[in-house]
C-alpha cells in the first residue's frame, strides 16, 4: 500500500508501460519532442522581454 491505496484499482502501474525502444518512428518522435520543448524553453522568455521593452517604451 502506498499513498495511492484508495485509488489501488484505478493507479496500477503495467508491468512496461513505457517501452520506448517499441515505439513506432522513434527517432521522429524524440526529436519532434526534443525541438519542440527547446523552441518553447527560448521562444517564451524571449517573448516576453519583448513584450516588457513594448510596454517600457509606450510609457
Amino acid at each position: 500500500m502506498g499513498a495511492h491505496a484508495h485509488d489501488e484499482p484505478y493507479y496500477v502501474h503495467a508491468k512496461h508501460m513505457y517501452n520506448l525502444h517499441r515505439m513506432k518512428h522513434q527517432q521522429l518522435k524524440v526529436s519532434l519532442s526534443v525541438l519542440a520543448a527547446v523552441s518553447i524553453g527560448v521562444g517564451v522568455p524571449v517573448y516576453a522581454v519583448v513584450f516588457q521593452q513594448k510596454k517600457t517604451a509606450s510609457g
